[in-house]
């Protein structure tokens, strides 16, 4: 029946060319519907409860998305009238930012102090080039005193300052982000321009956002191109063909289109991760090639015609391919249960490529190389022959190879423990990143990009004013003040202390919380009563007056550091305000628990990839034996890897919890290949097992090699990346490879053979 298609194709090789270009076109043009997401929030699906408690949170209050510039004068001063007229010009700027809708920084700090029996707001730094130096030493001191400023806006040491703006994208555009990023460049190099004594830092969750379209067309500029020559120049130097390397070529251009236009058509929109997929499709996609050609230019070495080289191939390797098609499609399918969705759109896009490749494979590639002219010497190339004294290596130390492989499997595998999830969320960019070297540098001298925010309840309309309830949580406010990873409690016990102070005369002695609830009241009245448009309490408080959010902010932290300060906090209020218990929110609280739940439902995806995995070989090979044998050379690649990564690096996130299912998918192909050649020899030929093993790697020994090698160079490319959760990714997954080749080299085999002994 190949036999037969194999022939209709040489026949039909014309109309099968033209036929697929349409096809290729039609599918490709989907591409003009690619958008490219940038937003953080597209690594939670809507059911995260991590994320509906930030939303919630979000609803209730001001939204604090952000811009953060943080100004460092060369002269290492803030309070110089320079300086702060940097500062005043940079606030009043960044009100134009599109869809700000509040700044903070030391100059249109809020500042209240009495006048006799009136209550002052006004703001800290007005008119900076006509203040003395006594009245720039009395606004340092006001600043450096300030809670709710030092560590926030303005450094301990008054050596850098910050302009917080506060920005609500309506979310219409995808290009919002972009937009808001370019205004703000442009306010940063207007003021770097005027103001030659200081220089101006950027971070942010905006920033944030937009950096991960910047990472990705980074990767586009450089890891695409790049991985084709790797596959170019590696398929021509393996094949020496010209025909076989053009032949290759289409075939992974063509099976990256389809499915980049694929996913267009289905309204899937990119992400970092998602933009990794060409990238894994070319280097998914030229296996099936190198597989069909290295058996055709074998045939035709020992002097069968093309047509004829054509036709064996394909029976062949067409079962085979389809089997390891269709088991790495499952695998990336599989991904559909991690719990990030842009993990799903790439195993969604990586699986349609790779059964693109398929059908281009046998159908495309065969009508190609019918038409080209192709050369062959008619005599054994070198790899052939080392293949085959491998081979006899193999079978000769076959039982030493067997405990030896078994030995180093079972001490890889006691390293896995060693691994812990652990993330740091910023560092998914690289320091080719703009965002990221700004934020490092503004956490090093200012204030951090990580923050908790709590939405403590009262319980009543008006409550925040009861004694009783701001003591507790001023309480929780100074045992987060004492924790070593806080930076900064942005708490209204603060507010409510300065103005008891100022309502008393400005007497140190009142910094303290009102002790009757209607003078609480009364002063939250008249302070919001005086503040300016865009900086009111409803960052703090809630419509009815019933809640106040609390924000602490961190310095940069490891996901593991981060559940063990929410665990530490919940604790606290367990124990000392059962009734305001609630849990953090923040983009940082839900990155610290996604590692942990992708990998416990990506263990469910790898249990049902593997399941169907077996079930598909078993019916393929018709043989429930060999079914479960195969799930032996599957399963300790990726227990190897993961063992190595132990010792060697010990930390797995996000990325990395979705390796073993990604590679369960492609290190069965190397198994497929070998066992169906294996059983061929058997059936066909009634060869005994060693005998069977010499011809499994005689027939497909050096194409296994060849397509691994290919594989582990396309997924070390990856390893460039300027986004650490596709360059680990890619390690990983390269390292896993690398494993399998191994293990189906000198394990299979030997296990074979010890199972089977003689056996014909």
């Amino acid at each position: 029946m190949v036999e037969q298609y194999a022939r209709w194709v040489i026949r039909l090789r014309w109309l099968i060319v033209f036929l697929t270009l349409g096809v290729v076109g039609l599918l490709a043009s989907g591409g003009q519907y690619l958008s490219f997401s940038n937003d953080y929030r597209v690594f939670f699906s809507e059911e995260n409860p991590q994320l509906t408690a930030f939303e919630n949170l979000q609803d209730t209050y001001t939204k604090n998305d952000n811009i953060l510039f943080m100004i460092m004068p060369k002269g290492g001063e803030v309070f110089t009238p320079d300086v702060l007229e940097a500062v005043v010009e940079l606030t009043e700027d960044s009100w134009q930012i599109p869809y700000s809708i509040r700044v903070d920084s030391i100059s249109n700090y809020q500042h209240t102090y009495a006048s006799g029996d009136d209550l002052i707001v006004a703001d800290l730094v007005e008119e900076p080039r006509t203040l003395t130096t006594e009245q720039l030493q009395s606004i340092k001191n006001i600043a450096l005193n300030e809670p709710l400023l030092v560590n926030r806006i303005i450094s301990q040491t008054a050596h850098a300052t910050g302009v917080n703006v506060v920005v609500e994208l309506p979310g219409n555009d995808t290009n919002e982000a972009f937009e808001v990023a370019a205004f703000a460049r442009e306010i940063k190099a207007n003021i770097e321009t005027e103001f030659p004594q200081v220089d101006v830092y950027m971070t942010g969750i905006v920033l944030m956002n937009n950096a991960f379209p910047e990472a990705s067309q980074e990767d586009m500029q450089t890891l695409v191109p790049l991985s084709y020559l790797v596959v170019i120049v590696g398929a021509f130097l393996f094949l020496r063909s010209i025909a076989g390397t053009i032949g290759t070529v289409l075939v992974i251009v063509f099976s990256t289109l389809m499915a980049m236009g694929s996913a267009g058509w289905l309204g899937i929109q990119l992400t970092p991760p998602a933009m990794s997929a060409p990238t894994m499709i070319l280097t998914l996609a030229v296996a099936d090639s190198i597989h069909f050609l290295v058996t055709m230019l074998h045939e035709m070495r020992k002097g069968s015609s093309k047509n004829d080289a054509i036709v064996e191939s394909l029976r062949i390797n067409f079962q085979p391919i389809f089997l390891t098609s269709i088991t790495t499609a499952v695998g990336f399918l599989s991904m559909n249960f991690s719990d990030a969705p842009p993990f799903r759109d790439l195993g969604n896009i990586t699986a349609m490529g790779v059964m693109y490749a398929f059908f281009l494979s046998v159908l495309l590639l065969p009508a190609v190389m019918a038409i080209l002219p192709v050369k062959v010497k008619p005599s054994k190339t070198l790899s052939s022959r080392l293949m085959e004294q491998f081979a006899e290596f193999v079978i000769r130390r076959r039982q030493k190879l067997f405990w030896g492989m078994a030995g180093i499997i079972l001490l890889s595998i006691a390293f896995i423990p060693k691994n812990e999830l652990n993330d740091i969320f910023v560092n998914y960019f690289d320091e080719s990143i703009e965002f990221r070297t700004h934020t490092d540098l503004v956490a090093e001298n200012l204030t951090g990009l990580y923050f908790i925010d709590y939405s403590l309840e009262s319980g009543e309309s008006g409550g925040i004013s009861n004694p009783d309830f701001l003591k507790k949580v001023d309480q929780f406010a100074d045992w987060y003040r004492q924790q070593p990873e806080t930076k900064h409690v942005n708490v209204i016990t603060d507010t409510f202390k300065r103005l008891n102070k100022n309502m008393h005369g400005d007497d140190p002695a009142y910094y303290k919380l009102p002790e009757e609830r209607d003078l609480a009241a009364q002063y939250l009245l008249l302070y919001e009563m005086s503040l300016p448009y865009g900086l009111d309490l409803n960052n703090q408080v809630n419509v009815d007056k019933s809640a106040t959010r609390i924000s602490i902010t961190l310095g940069t932290l490891s996901t593991k550091n981060i559940l063990e300060l929410e665990l530490r906090a919940e604790a606290w209020l367990k124990e000392n305000a059962p009734e305001m218990l609630t849990t953090g929110a923040s983009p940082s609280v839900m990155f610290a628990h996604i590692g942990e739940r992708n990998i416990r439902s990506m263990l469910t995806g790898t249990v049902v990839a593997l399941i169907l995995i077996s079930m598909i070989l078993m019916v393929a090979l018709r043989s429930v034996k060999m079914g479960l044998i195969s799930l032996v050379p599957n399963l300790i690649p990726a227990a190897i890897a993961f063992g190595v990564w132990g010792l060697f690096v010990g930390e797995v996130g996000l990325a990395l919890s979705v390796v073993v299912t990604m590679t369960l998918g492609i290190v069965v192909d190397d198994t497929v290949h070998f066992i169906s050649k294996y059983l061929r020899a058997q059936r066909e030929n009634n060869l005994n097992s060693q005998d069977a093993v010499r011809y499994a790697f005689a027939n497909v020994g050096v194409a296994l090699w060849v397509t691994s090698l290919l594989l582990i160079a396309g997924f070390l490319v990856l390893t460039l990346s300027a986004f650490e959760l596709n360059s680990g990714m890619g390690l990983l997954t390269a390292i896993t490879i690398g494993v399998a080749l191994a293990v189906d080299f000198l394990f299979l085999p030997t296990l074979l053979m010890k199972l089977e002994g003689k056996k014909a």
